[in-house]
């Protein structure tokens, strides 16, 4: 089968919207911008997000502007003693996990100092003045123009990883590990930017994209409305994007088209919009932004009506690839049930999920529950004394496997002990609070930096369901698979998920175009067949093109659409996912 695998899928904006592809043009555009207002006081606030590099559009676009007046929000918050004080609580003392915390914005600045800064502002009757920085425009909330410099989520850990980038209010980016800037971007910073994204998306005159270091690009945010309408009315699919890790195999390199050179990919997040960015070509040019900015806009026309009632704008359906394909096991694991998630991390609902076999090669396995007649406390002792470095865990002994074939699929309710064994190539399906993963034994190895990646038996023991044994998993868990339809040309199985999941998984085996309908956003991977086209059965949409193993959305707002062979292959499948609703 060809690799035909898009690594930048886009949506095009029709509408010929200008982008400013370098700092002289930015810098010339704002400065334009100023003289169309002919005002005799201007503001211009520059917003950022976390892990924007404010030295870069300090320099770079002041340099071109030449403002009479420059303010950096910096300058008007507390100082670090006391937003690290503010935030202890919500970090804790864990390497990995904190709480998600209910800070605002406005936590962060000294009311005193906005209050002088206003002052300021008010007595200049005349000249340019430019404010930066992140909360720039709640301190100089009456802007002229502003400019909102976005920052996609993976361009950040990559900038965190370098020790580039500091939280909000702190100058803390040369920490020793990178993974404390990480746990503070997602339990605090990301929170707090996106409750203010939320605020002033509307307001936006210019968006500023500068994920590629050396190129960026303004574009007005009239165009990137435009564009995240678009993606509501018709299929899409966000930018993937990959990452080694200690037990990465070696088939995304060829199905997805990647550089041979580097030593293995584990991950691949190809649909996780808190994670993903959203591509938009827009005046031939390509703009990233994050996909989260689509589920904020309008998260009803996306998730569907009841989806939304349920979610709000949280985006619940999470696709990725896990390659252990010439690689080794994935660490073993547990994910927290729903009130322990609620109650100690503060998340709404917790990480169900499941392994959708792409592909295993012979002898591949899964580890999914435990053996019966259980021995709680000897497994626990056995953990302890395998992470002390005693012993390795006798992970057979206590974990019940299973042989893994292509197109298996394994149901993962919360509480279930799991992990893929070498030799799998794993579609993993699941709800989305990201990083809730309990790591019970990770079979004696470090991280890709050195260290010892991260145990949690005590999060772990207080999560697992040890009921969860040989025979309940085999009834429950293992290929519940059923024919529900077929027609001329297709069949439709109902795949899962278990009765505790939220989610429902449904696979089409088609030769001939099978129609679909939604009930609230749909998201689908082609697992068989090399080429697919999905189309509207009104001609609502352009017609969509998929290749193998790429994942698309189809929005909420989309009632109807029909996929049908477009290549070479004999069959063709594709796995859907939606969540289950009383409609």
């Amino acid at each position: 089968m060809s690799a035909n695998y898009q690594q930048k899928p886009f949506v095009e904006v029709p509408d010929n919207h200008q982008v400013y592809c370098n700092w002289e043009e930015i810098g010339s555009a704002l400065s334009k911008r100023f003289t169309e207002l002919n005002k005799k006081k201007t503001i211009l606030v520059v917003e950022y997000y976390q892990g924007v590099f404010e030295e870069e559009i300090t320099d770079s676009l002041l340099r071109k502007l030449s403002p009479d007046y420059h303010f950096t929000s910096r300058d008007y918050m507390l100082d670090q003693t006391r937003i690290s004080e503010m935030i202890r609580s919500d970090l804790t003392d864990d390497r990995i996990f904190g709480y998600m915390t209910r800070l605002t914005i406005d936590a962060f600045f000294d009311p005193s100092g906005i209050a002088k800064l206003s002052d300021q502002i008010n007595q200049i009757t005349a000249g340019t003045i430019v404010v930066t920085g992140i909360g720039a425009s709640y301190i100089a909330a009456h802007a002229d123009i502003l400019v909102y410099a976005d920052m996609a989520r993976w361009e950040i850990q990559l900038r965190m990883r370098e020790h580039l980038v500091d939280n909000i209010g702190l100058r803390n980016r040369d920490t020793d590990d990178w993974m404390f800037l990480y746990k503070h971007g997602f339990f605090v910073d990301w929170r707090v930017c996106d409750r203010w994204k939320k605020k002033i998306m509307d307001r936006w005159d210019y968006v500023l994209d500068t994920n590629d270091r050396e190129n960026p690009k303004m574009v007005s945010g009239k165009a990137i409305r435009e564009g995240l309408d678009a993606c509501l009315a018709r299929p899409f699919s966000l930018m993937p994007f990959f990452d080694p890790g200690p037990w990465g195999g070696q088939w995304m390199k060829e199905k997805c088209n990647l550089d041979p050179s580097q030593s293995n990919y584990a991950w691949c997040f190809n649909c996780v919009p808190e994670e993903n960015s959203l591509l938009l070509k827009i005046g031939g040019q390509l703009i990233e932004i994050p996909s989260i900015n689509l589920v904020f806009y309008n998260p009803e026309k996306l998730l569907g009506s009841a989806v939304h009632a349920r979610f709000g704008d949280e985006f619940p359906i999470r696709f990725d690839f896990l390659d252990t394909i010439g690689g080794g096991n994935l660490s073993l694991q547990v994910h927290p049930l729903t009130e322990y998630i609620q109650q100690q991390f503060g998340m709404h609902y917790t990480q169900d999920e499941s392994y959708y076999l792409m592909e295993a090669k012979p002898g591949a396995r899964v580890y999914l529950g435990l053996k019966e007649n259980i021995d709680a406390a000897a497994m626990i002792s056995d953990l302890k004394s395998a992470q002390s470095g005693q012993y390795a865990f006798p992970a057979e002994n206590h974990v019940q496997t299973w042989e893994a074939k292509k197109h298996d699929h394994f149901l993962i309710p919360a509480g279930t002990v799991h992990c893929s064994g070498e030799n799998c190539m794993v579609l993993e399906i699941s709800a989305t609070p990201y990083i809730f993963t309990f790591k019970l034994w990770d079979w004696g190895r470090l991280g890709l930096d050195g260290k010892p990646r991260p145990i949690n038996i005590e999060h772990g023991r207080n999560s697992i369901q040890w009921n969860r044994t040989t025979n309940w998993t085999r009834e429950n868990l293992v290929n519940k698979i059923s024919k529900v339809g077929e027609g001329d040309g297709w069949i439709e199985e109902r795949t899962g998920l278990h009765e505790r999941e939220f989610m429902e998984t449904r696979r089409h085996w088609f030769t001939k175009k099978v129609y679909h309908k939604s009930n609230g956003v749909n998201v689908l991977c082609l697992v068989e067949g090399d080429t697919v086209i999905v189309e509207s059965p009104l001609g609502e949409f352009e017609p969509f093109e998929v290749h193998y193993a790429e994942t698309f959305i189809v929005p909420g707002a989309v009632r109807e659409y029909s996929i049908r062979p477009a290549g070479q292959a004999d069959k063709y499948a594709t796995i859907k996912a939606y969540i289950r609703t009383n409609a």
